[in-house]
C-alpha cells in the first residue's frame, strides 16, 4: 500500500499540467493552432459583385482574376497613345486588396521598350485603377489583406 500511495504521489509530481496554469495551457493551445494554420491560402477570395461566393475557392478565384482582367482591359481600352514603334510586351501589375476591401495598386513593373514609347504609362495606369473596391478576403470568417499579380498584355500591332 505504501509503494502505491508513493507511486500515486510521484505520478501526481510529474504531471506537467499541475504546474502550468491554465493561462499557460490556453496560451499554448492557441500558439498550436496558429502554427496549423496556412496563413498563405485564404478560405474566400474577393468578391467583387457578380462573383458567387458561395463557389468554390478555385472559381472565387477565377471570377475575381477575370474581373481585375477586364477592369484592366476596360482602363487600357479608354486611353489612347500614340507610339511610334509597335509594342509587344507583357508587364506586371501587383496589388493589393486590403481588409477593407480597397484595391490599391503596389506596383508596375517598368518596361524601357513601353517607357521609351509611353513615358507617364505607369502614373496613367495607377491614377485609372485607383479607387476600386470588393468584399474583402476572408481568412477563419475574419477580413485579411491579399497580393496578388496580373499580367498586362500590350500588343500595339
Amino acid at each position: 500500500m505504501r509503494k502505491l500511495i508513493l507511486l500515486s504521489f510521484l505520478c501526481l509530481l510529474t504531471s506537467c499540467e499541475l504546474f502550468t496554469s491554465k493561462e499557460e495551457q490556453t496560451k499554448n493551445r492557441v500558439n498550436e493552432e496558429l502554427l496549423a494554420i496556412d496563413w498563405n491560402d485564404v478560405d474566400k477570395y474577393p468578391m467583387f459583385e457578380g462573383c458567387d461566393e458561395m463557389a468554390s475557392k478555385q472559381i472565387q478565384r477565377e471570377c475575381f482574376q477575370n474581373k481585375m482582367l477586364q477592369i484592366a482591359a476596360d482602363t487600357l481600352d479608354s486611353l489612347s497613345f500614340e507610339v511610334e514603334n509597335d509594342l509587344e510586351d507583357t508587364l506586371y501589375i501587383d496589388f493589393k486588396v486590403d481588409e477593407h476591401g480597397f484595391i490599391s495598386i503596389l506596383e508596375i513593373e517598368e518596361k524601357q521598350t513601353v517607357l521609351n514609347e509611353i513615358a507617364d504609362f505607369n502614373e496613367q495606369i495607377s491614377e485609372r485603377l485607383a479607387d476600386l473596391t470588393v468584399a474583402p478576403a476572408l481568412k477563419r470568417g475574419m477580413p485579411v489583406s491579399l497580393r496578388f499579380r496580373l499580367p498586362l498584355v500590350l500588343n500595339t500591332q
